[in-house]
């Protein structure tokens, strides 16, 4: 009969004591009236304490700083001091002793594509600890391919105001949005075909204070985001106006962007709708455009129907390829009467 031999116990001693984080000193205050049997004497005993506040002797939160009788939790990307002591009594050896930290914040990041090369980032910071936070700074370091515009703060009187005002805490628990524009830099925007696919954005860089003014920071990994498919061919508008007038032309300008790897050869046609119509030649020759290439078009075109009516109707066929792209609504314009004039 086989026996198994007993479990050792590792046997491993350790105190650790916190030289940070301390609390303010509390006390309860016992008072009484005057005319009561102890008179004064429970006043002028407060009075004499130190760690009471002068004037004020009644508030329990003294003017003294208390060590934290426990080590409490230690939190990702704060910085604290300790006094541990190890004292190992079994005959093992210990090589590594781990400390758990837990992470104080949840962040969470949704992208969002614009029509022209703008994406938008919405970063959600919650506050998963116990105490509150002073959010300190809040900002995107983008990657060499964006610049970057936060979207946190509006203009009043010639100054720049957080949309959170004075409230920079955050209490446990809570929740707080962060919004932020990225633009391709102009050597990267001009190149189509490198935008495209898994792309960096940047990295988020929080810093917080907590109670006392310890301060926390924190740097996300590098953010990543899947760059919208635009097929063989991506047709965009630089310029439309806002509002135009009934069975008036009006012009747009068009930007048609190779973002294939072959060179093509173009052909554009242009389709009326029941209220969109076209001015100009269809199926007129645009030239061979090269990969990663780009050209601007301008075109015109008048609305037979009043309201918001949807630009469609544009036809691009490959004569190479035989192969025919289609784009509607492409954008949207607002057509009033012309007895109300459109200043241009």
């Amino acid at each position: 009969m086989e026996v198994n031999p007993p479990k050792q116990e590792h046997l491993l001693a350790l105190k650790v004591m916190r030289l940070t984080k301390p609390t303010l000193f509390t006390n309860i205050p016992v008072t009484c009236e005057e005319k009561d049997l102890p008179g004064d004497l429970f006043n002028q005993l407060m009075r004499d304490d130190p760690s009471t506040v002068n004037g004020a002797e009644v508030l329990m939160l003294g003017e003294m700083l208390t060590l934290p009788q426990n080590f409490g939790n230690i939190f990702l990307g704060e910085t604290f001091s300790s006094y541990i002591s190890v004292h190992n009594d079994s005959n093992q050896v210990v090589k590594d002793i781990l400390v758990k930290v837990l992470k104080p914040l949840d962040v969470k990041t949704k992208f969002y594509n614009a029509e022209t090369d703008e994406v938008f980032l919405e970063a959600q910071i919650q506050n998963i600890t116990t105490s509150p936070m002073f959010m300190e700074k809040v900002s995107l370091e983008p990657s060499i391919m964006y610049n970057v515009t936060e979207l946190n703060s509006v203009s009043q009187a010639g100054e720049c105001v957080s949309t959170f005002r004075s409230r920079a805490y955050l209490q446990p628990m809570d929740t707080r949005q962060y919004l932020y524009c990225l633009k391709p830099k102009k050597e990267f925007a001009e190149k189509a075909g490198i935008i495209k696919g898994v792309t960096v954005i940047g990295k988020l860089d929080i810093v917080w204070k907590t109670n006392l003014g310890e301060r926390g920071r924190l740097q996300t990994s590098q953010l990543q985001r899947m760059a919208p498919g635009y097929g063989d061919v991506r047709l965009s508008l630089e310029a439309i106006p806002d509002t135009v007038n009934l069975e008036e032309p009006f012009h747009i300008t068009c930007k048609i962007t190779n973002c294939s790897e072959r060179t093509m050869d173009l052909v554009l046609e242009m389709c009326n709708t029941n209220s969109i119509h076209w001015c100009g030649i269809s199926g007129r020759q645009l030239g061979k455009l090269h990969p990663s290439s780009s050209l601007c078009l301008a075109l015109t075109l008048l609305s037979s129907v009043q309201g918001l009516q949807s630009i469609s109707g544009l036809r691009l066929t490959d004569t190479f390829l035989k192969r025919t792209y289609e784009y509607d609504d492409i954008a949207q314009v607002c057509v009033v009467s012309s007895a109300i004039k459109v200043e241009s």
